[in-house]
């Protein structure tokens, strides 16, 4: 009887007759084994899934850091490669300041040509770097660029224009380095 009762389609989890008949309890978790539970299948496949993406954020992370740590290296450099480059242009004005010092009998006409000399250098130096001199007589007065220290009544200049400059202005391409100090007229 038993042999028919195995031939007989049955239904997925039916009942087990507990007779010595009854098929062995290997056979029966065979039978369970065969078809697994689908939550325990999704669970698995969701836990690998959770553990590549932790993986993936761990290894993103210490790229950031790592691309962290060497963009500050490099601005570090850059600063001081910079800083380098600029002072070694100013040197040699440097020298010149040192030999026109050094000079054993300089008369005050010499002495005059040399400062002028020097002073062509220094702006050559300056230009070189890219910096600028601004704030002229007859400008525009500027706020933001100029900063002005009198004012004067005067007719003959027209309203916000530049008077009298006291010292230059200078500035690196928009940055100012320096605001002009400037008589302004009313």
């Amino acid at each position: 009887m038993a042999a028919k009762k195995q031939k007989e389609p049955k239904e997925p989890q039916q009942e087990i007759p507990l007779t010595p008949d009854a098929p062995a309890a290997e056979e029966v978790a065979e039978v369970a084994d065969a078809q697994p539970a689908p939550q325990e299948d999704k669970a698995a496949a969701l836990e690998t899934e959770l553990a590549a993406a932790k993986e993936a954020h761990i290894r993103t992370l210490a790229e950031y850091d790592n691309y962290r740590k060497r963009s500050t290296r490099e601005k570090q450099a850059l600063y001081g490669d910079a800083k380098a480059a600029a002072l070694g242009e100013l040197l040699p004005v440097l020298d010149n300041f040192e030999r026109a010092l050094a000079a054993p009998d300089a008369d005050a006409e010499s002495l005059k040509k040399g400062m002028e000399m020097i002073f062509t250098g220094f702006q050559e130096t300056l230009k070189k770097l890219g910096v600028e001199a601004f704030g002229e007589v007859g400008d525009p007065f500027d706020p933001n660029i100029h900063n002005a220290v009198m004012h004067l009544e005067d007719e003959a200049l027209g309203e916000n224009v530049i008077a009298a400059v006291f010292s230059k202005g200078y500035k690196l391409g928009d940055r100012i380095l320096r605001p002009a100090m400037v008589q302004v007229a009313n």
